[in-house]
């Protein structure tokens, strides 16, 4: 139906004849000849209907609209000059050449735009409505096309290692995993349910204990959790597993494969032997456990400066067993007061009861706009001023409370004042880092029980495997686990498993797993763990994620083609849905839900 695409004509093809098709970007009128721009996925082609060619096919043209779908015949010509001038448009590849029509054939005509293609619009609702229309956009296509180069990469990169691209069941078992199960009901078990993955850890273990030893596969996840600008129910990954492999193979692996990503999608060059940082030093250090670090703004520690404190949200954090930690916003002392509210309000959502701050407007501490520094000493006054490198114009900001959530709360007051300052605005630098040496098991106040900080196969340290196995529990064991981190935004992560079934039972002891659970829901992984099963690990990194980096975007939902909005709906196709009663009873299932909103509470 062509013999070229719109973006490959050149003057090397002037007087060629030609057939092009694709979708009308735009038609225009000039004293009676008909300009269009003739788009299709690589590109554009001006096309020109002259009525002394054909009045027939010059009428017809005058009926064109943008996105109908044309078949044009013609000659390959230069782009004219007028009064001297030329016409040529630089900024377009086929800019020098024009198409002049000979034949035209409207193969599909375009109903009303809901929306103009060539325009930003910022209703999500109505791009993810008409889904298919806002992928003809070029940041659409684009988009999906750098996401196929990085998939292409990963399957190239593994392939070279001689790793092995195994499918793993997408029907599977329901077992607590962290996240709550998507269920399908199975027809031919009545009562019983499969549950949607929501990662393929346990059958790439068991592919491991199968003598596989290299794995991988760009795996279909799925989480029923709540969304946000980067998570979807059902999301992609890069899973790889493999035996006989230390945390250092693992890193160097990602390490080489992320470079091969970066370099084949956006021929960007990044270094490997990417900065490691344990979990302790990246929470005292910035806040998080995925730290942006081209922000600055280093968490310093002013604990046994302010112990004694007149001022009690201080000195009655540190009595309590607490810390004092403390950020310089150098040179935005001039916050207003609604930037102040704002960083309240934020300190507020990360689990403070206030904010604690110090507008330094000038040397002497007696211009400093403060609701507690009249309660300082001088010598403390000092040791702030050593501390943290105070100067005029500095905003220090503070939080007092127990270790962990002091951090987390100095770590959202790091990212908030680089979003009120617009700090990272045209930075593109790309800063890799490793975070290692996580902790085992956090405590759940709530529900009285010790939980996996990354699942129930990770390996403690070597260091802590016997107080696992004695049931010493505490938040001071650690994982042999590792996230690897871009800017901000965790890509992945992994961890040693486990491979011991005496091991892996202990876990799940900690984990508050009974026996009569181990035998319903852990049975086939731990009897695997009998039969010789190697030392292995992994990684699984998230390809929405990735690709939404590469893109230069700030939200997944702009790198998957048919994405679900933030209430977890897809509007273009309806779903979720309703099912016909006859559906429901084949698998033996009554509706029991009244017609009115259920309550979450309840």
């Amino acid at each position: 139906m062509r013999t070229h695409h719109c973006s490959q004509l050149r003057a090397s093809d002037i007087g060629q004849k030609v057939t092009l098709i694709g979708w009308v970007k735009s038609a225009r009128d000039h004293g009676g000849v008909i300009f269009i721009d003739l788009r299709d996925r690589e590109g554009l082609t001006q096309c020109v209907f002259h009525p002394e060619v054909s009045k027939e096919m010059a009428d017809l043209s005058h009926t064109l609209r943008d996105e109908d779908v044309v078949q044009v015949v013609g000659t390959v010509e230069a782009r004219p000059e007028i009064d001297g001038k030329s016409t040529a448009n630089s900024d377009l590849p086929t800019g020098e050449i024009e198409v002049s029509a000979l034949e035209l054939k409207i193969v599909n005509k375009a109903a009303v735009l809901p929306f103009q293609l060539d325009k930003e619009l910022s209703n999500e609702d109505l791009r993810m409505k008409y889904r298919y229309l806002d992928l003809r956009r070029e940041r659409m296509t684009r988009n999906m096309r750098l996401r196929h180069r990085i998939t292409k990469s990963t399957r190239d990169y593994l392939d070279e290692l001689a790793f092995l691209e195994i499918e793993t069941p997408i029907l599977s078992k329901s077992t607590p995993e962290g996240a709550r199960d998507f269920l399908v009901p199975s027809r031919m078990h009545p009562k019983s349910f499969y549950a949607l993955p929501q990662a393929p850890q346990q059958y790439k273990q068991l592919l491991m204990v199968g003598g596989i030893e290299k794995y991988f596969q760009i795996a279909r996840c799925f989480r029923d959790e709540d969304l946000r600008a980067d998570r979807q129910p059902e999301f992609t990954q890069i899973d790889i597993e493999a035996s006989f492999v230390s945390q250092d193979d693992i890193v160097n692996l990602i390490e080489g494969l992320l470079a091969r990503i970066f370099k084949e999608s956006l021929d960007v060059e990044i270094p490997v032997n990417f900065d490691r940082l344990t979990y302790k030093d990246a929470m005292n250090t910035y806040g998080s456990d995925k730290p942006d670090r081209r922000i600055g703004m280093e968490i310093v520690d002013v604990t046994e400066d302010l112990k004694d404190c007149e001022f009690r949200v201080f000195s009655g954090a540190v009595s309590n067993g607490g810390v004092v930690k403390a950020i310089n916003a150098k040179g935005f002392a001039d916050a207003t007061t609604g930037q102040i509210e704002r960083l309240t309000q934020t300190a507020i959502e990360a689990g403070a009861k206030g904010l604690a701050y110090i507008q330094a407007r000038d040397t002497d501490r007696k211009t400093w706009r403060s609701p507690f520094v009249k309660r300082m000493t001088d010598a403390e006054v000092e040791a702030l001023r050593e501390k943290l490198n105070i100067e005029p114009g500095d905003l220090i900001l503070f939080a007092a409370d127990k270790w962990e959530p002091a951090c987390e709360v100095l770590g959202r007051m790091r990212l908030e004042v680089a979003n009120l300052r617009n700090l990272l605005e045209g930075n593109t630098e790309l800063n890799f880092l490793w975070v290692t040496e996580f902790p085992l098991l956090g405590y759940d106040e709530e529900e009285g029980k010790w939980n996996a900080v990354h699942h129930p196969f990770t390996r403690p340290i070597p260091e802590h495997e016997e107080a696992l196995k004695k049931g010493e529990l505490g938040d001071g064991l650690l994982a042999q686990a590792y996230d690897v981190v871009l800017n901000g935004y965790e890509l992945g992560g992994g961890s040693i498993r486990i491979h011991e079934q005496d091991l892996q039972s202990a876990m799940f002891d900690a984990l508050g797993v009974t026996q009569e659970e181990k035998e319903t829901m852990f049975a086939h992984i731990l009897e695997a763990f009998t039969f010789g099963a190697p030392p292995h690990g992994g990684v699984a990194l998230g390809l929405d994620r990735i690709a939404m980096l590469v893109a230069g975007e700030s939200s997944i939902r702009e790198v998957i083609a048919f994405p679900k909005n933030n209430r977890a709906s897809d509007l273009m196709t309806a779903s979720p849905s309703e099912v016909d009663f006859k559906q429901l009873r084949e698998l033996r299932i009554k509706s029991t839900v009244a017609d009115k909103p259920v309550d979450p509470a309840e």
